[in-house]
């Protein structure tokens, strides 16, 4: 089976479009889905979704609204749990997403190399310049 969906970290993180979820819980056994999208509406899910939406009006809240998602993303993470995020089609927000939380994980050391580790995996990510400027303010040393 194809999948539209792809897997970030083996057996714990997974990325892509919001159409995506539901396929993500029920095949991974996630057991957390972070919705990146700021025109979400509250959703009936059945699967445990936490929205986290990144905003893009000023710089301020761009940067502590991603940096948000990469920490709610890594916080899943760490305490073992697996976890799908998407965005609607999950090429920009979600990628950014991808790109930091590779940085945050260790799993990468610069921006750069994380951004085409991201896109070898997932390969419609394409971080827009705005997206990448807040992750050189939030990872300042990468």
């Amino acid at each position: 089976m194809e999948k539209a969906y792809q897997e970030l970290v083996k057996d714990k993180i997974y990325v892509g479009g919001a159409a995506d979820a539901q396929a993500a819980a029920d095949n991974e056994k996630v057991d957390v889905v972070i919705d990146l999208r700021a025109e979400a509406t509250e959703e009936d899910t059945d699967y445990n979704r936490i929205a986290c939406p990144i905003i893009e009006d000023s710089e301020e809240h761009q940067d502590e609204s991603i940096k948000k998602a990469i920490d709610q993303v890594k916080k899943a993470y760490d305490s073992g749990q697996k976890v799908f995020f998407h965005c609607g089609g999950g090429s920009n927000r979600a990628g950014t997403v991808a790109v930091g939380t590779l940085l945050a994980l260790g799993k990468a050391d610069t921006i750069e190399q994380a951004e085409k580790d991201a896109t070898a995996i997932r390969s419609k990510i394409n971080v827009r310049p705005e997206f990448k400027e807040s992750l050189k303010r939030i990872f300042p040393e990468a």
